[in-house]
């Protein structure tokens, strides 16, 4: 299946006039997004010392951002899980926003990329993520839907020309590196709920039995699931398995 939209993929709509529960769930997205905008302040990067440290990828912005949208809340829930769960001990209360031609970024194994509806890499940016997802590098995509998939194919695509684009089966390892997942249904975009969650994956050399390089969740956010996740913003079983998904994906990007 070649990059780019497949047919299966023809968005559905939803019929029907409007509902108390959409009208909550258009000022819960609002309420999001502005204290998201409001969120302007970074962090310094953690040293590199050997022990796991989240990296989220940060990227030029033509318009309105969306790189650092959860920061750093989503992080720290994360970490915290990963650390109460796991024997990864991870840093907790420190992460790292790296550029993806840093060579920084050559240290670290994982990264995550929110938001690519608006991600616009250049030359330098691309060959640099081209470079560490060769090296080794497993990449998270996360926090897009609908017709923002456009902008992420054609980017994608200036970083690895020739990559294909499968949809992933529950049956990969990355669904039961650590939490066993029984199905890929039930969770969607908080912002847009007409579509249901995808998963999507690039195989080294195109090949699904190869090493996954990149897991794509479209259609979804579990960023915003786990930032949220102590609020009592969402319902208990999307934030729990958001964090199931999170932690999958690092375990199987450490261990692959």
């Amino acid at each position: 299946m070649a990059m780019g939209m497949p047919t299966a993929w023809t968005r559905r709509q939803i019929g029907g006039g409007i509902t108390l529960g959409a009208l909550l769930c258009v000022a819960l997205a609002a309420t999001i997004a502005s204290a998201q905008r409001r969120r302007t302040w970074i962090e310094p990067n953690v040293a590199y010392d050997a022990r796991f440290t989240f990296v989220r990828l940060r990227y030029q912005v033509y318009g309105r951002s969306g790189w650092e949208f959860d920061y750093p809340a989503m992080e720290r829930n994360f970490m915290a899980i990963v650390d109460d769960m796991t024997s990864i001990a991870p840093h907790t209360k420190e992460s790292n926003i790296l550029d993806m031609d840093d060579p920084e970024l050559l240290k670290y194994p994982i990264a995550y990329l929110s938001e690519p509806g608006n991600w616009l890499p250049d030359s330098s940016e691309a060959a640099g993520l081209r470079t560490w997802l060769a090296k080794g590098g497993f990449l998270i995509v996360d926090d897009f839907y609908g017709r923002q998939w456009d902008n992420f194919e054609r980017s994608m695509r200036r970083v690895l020309p020739s990559a294909r684009i499968f949809p992933m089966e529950l049956a990969h390892p990355v669904f039961d590196s650590f939490f066993r997942i029984g199905t890929l249904e039930g969770m969607r975009h908080p912002s847009d709920t007409r579509y249901a969650a995808e998963y999507l994956g690039i195989f080294e050399d195109n090949d699904p039995a190869h090493r996954l390089q990149v897991i794509i969740n479209y259609n979804n956010d579990i960023g915003d699931y786990m930032e949220w996740s102590g609020e009592g913003w969402y319902p208990v079983n999307l934030s729990n398995d958001a964090y199931k998904l999170a932690t999958n994906y690092l375990v199987y990007g450490l261990t692959h």
